[in-house]
């Protein structure tokens, strides 16, 4: 005949039975209160949260971000003054000397730089010979013909010279 098990957990060698393994060490609850809970209406600290320091990482990407915003603002501010945002009546200033690249900025016609008057603008492709036919056409007593492509939207400025 053979004896029944003990009852219980069979892995609990040397252990009392009765009693919790994992418990030890834990203080006991005092009666009718579940142990790990503070009392009724005693608030326990919030823990200490250590200050996070910022990192190389971190710090490099929010000078990259505040770069890339620096040059899109300037980059937008540099081209408000385009020759793509002139519009008939407007006043421009030569900023080169170069006959491919003349650097067409709208200016104030009060202001001393201004050098042409727009007199017709016309949206489109334009070729040299084509140009000077097209300014014929939309302003007659026109002197310079500039035209822009490439950059998004082509155009034709028809210009002359801007008498103070």
């Amino acid at each position: 005949m053979t004896t029944p098990p003990p009852q219980g957990n069979p892995f609990a060698q040397g252990q009392p039975q009765g009693q919790n393994p994992f418990a030890q060490g834990q203080p006991q609850a005092p009666h009718g209160q579940q142990p790990g809970f503070p009392q009724q209406g005693a608030y326990a600290p919030a823990p200490a949260q250590p200050r996070r320091k910022l990192s190389f990482k971190t710090i490099k990407n929010i000078v990259i971000v505040i770069a890339v915003a620096t040059a899109a603002i300037g980059g937008f501010i540099a081209s408000r003054d385009d020759a793509n945002t002139a519009a008939v009546g407007d006043c421009m200033h030569r900023g080169s000397s170069d006959d491919n690249n003349p650097d067409l900025e709208v200016v104030d016609c009060a202001d001393s730089k201004a050098e042409y008057v727009v007199l017709a603008k016309v949206e489109g492709s334009y070729s040299a010979l084509t140009a000077e036919s097209k300014c014929a056409e939309e302003a007659k007593d026109f002197q310079y013909s500039y035209t822009e492509s490439g950059d998004g939207s082509d155009f034709l400025l028809c210009l002359k010279d801007y008498k103070k």
